[in-house]
């Protein structure tokens, strides 16, 4: 998996490209939380779950399927939280697809069985051709050492400077969007 940060900054990029920095903080929050809250699989762990079986640690809950059914759900849930006469359809697929950058990454990783994107109609574990992605532990004390480094690093040349690129332009293209239309 990518680590938890990187996760969060992924699905954070993708609100910023899809609807500026004109939110309310609830939504950069739950935003956040939908990058991360795959990786809350590894609970299963606890009982006595295979990392290889299906609910397992990448496995449904990091599907399609999953994070369509969790973007309904917390896009019901928003709406009703920030009174928003929002376009409800609009809204969850935006989550959908902000958890969905999720398992994206994890497909790029360098470790791991792979990523079961189709589950539960095909438990297949995928990776991508390109697996350039240094895969995180599963745990915090490894993470803080050497291990962490080499993925943090990793993590800063394949994702956290493509999204600042995307970051960016889409602050430029809104800035240069908002002058040309307020001339």
């Amino acid at each position: 998996m990518a680590s938890i940060l990187t996760h969060a900054i992924a699905a954070e990029t993708l609100g910023v490209a899809v609807f500026g920095t004109k939110q309310p903080r609830i939504f950069w929050i739950v935003t956040a939380f939908l990058g991360m809250l795959p990786d809350a699989d590894v609970l299963t762990f606890k009982f006595g779950v295979r990392y290889a079986d299906m609910l397992g640690h990448r496995g449904f809950f990091h599907s399609f399927f999953w994070c369509l059914c969790v973007g309904w759900i917390v896009a019901v849930g928003y709406k009703y939280w920030t009174k928003q006469s929002i376009p409800l359809a609009g809204y969850a697929l935006f989550f959908a697809a902000a958890m969905a950058t999720h398992p994206l990454l994890d497909a790029c990783t360098t470790g791991g069985l792979g990523v079961a994107l189709f589950s539960p109609f095909d438990t297949t574990r995928y990776f991508f051709p390109w697996q350039v992605i240094a895969v995180s532990p599963i745990g915090i004390k490894q993470f803080f050492g050497e291990w962490g480094l080499r993925v943090l690093a990793s993590e800063c040349m394949w994702v956290w400077l493509p999204c600042a690129v995307i970051f960016i332009i889409a602050r430029l293209s809104r800035t240069r969007t908002t002058n040309v239309g307020g001339v």
